[in-house]
């Protein structure tokens, strides 16, 4: 049988599929569903906000790593609020979501490899990530 090759974005049933891809944000970025898979990196002193698509995008999943010494807090923001929920290692403790809103890098804190890892169920986003130094990555209702 020969091989098939792609080229451009895959879709299968709706879903994007792009493991492997880097997007770099400098000054804040609102996701979209051609975004599934990607790896976003915050990329300078005050790269700003990540803000989800809908969470109704089930499947959709997203890596934001630390890959700067940011100057200016950056976070991962819910769309629709009240709706991200998981668990975070933060200098070796946990950090509960509980129903929040966002996950914040802190400025000044957040280090140059701490991550998220962030996937909507249908219903909520469900969260798990590593932060090396304590306070560096929280989870927060500002409302």
């Amino acid at each position: 049988m020969a091989a098939t090759h792609f080229s451009g974005p895959l879709v299968v049933g709706g879903v994007y599929l792009n493991e492997g891809t880097v997007a770099s944000v400098t000054a804040g970025q609102t996701l979209v569903a051609a975004d599934n898979g990607k790896t976003v990196l915050l990329a300078d002193a005050a790269s700003g906000n990540v803000t989800l698509p809908a969470v109704t995008l089930t499947g959709f999943k997203v890596r934001v790593l630390c890959a700067f010494a940011i100057t200016t807090s950056s976070a991962v923001v819910s769309a629709e609020g009240d709706n991200i929920t998981g668990t975070l290692v933060v200098n070796g403790a946990t950090v509960l979501a509980e129903v929040e809103d966002q996950i914040n890098f802190i400025l000044n804190v957040a280090e140059v490899g701490d991550y998220i890892d962030i996937q909507s169920d249908g219903t909520q986003w469900i969260v798990n990530g590593i932060g090396g130094a304590a306070g560096s990555i929280t989870a927060t209702d500002p409302a």
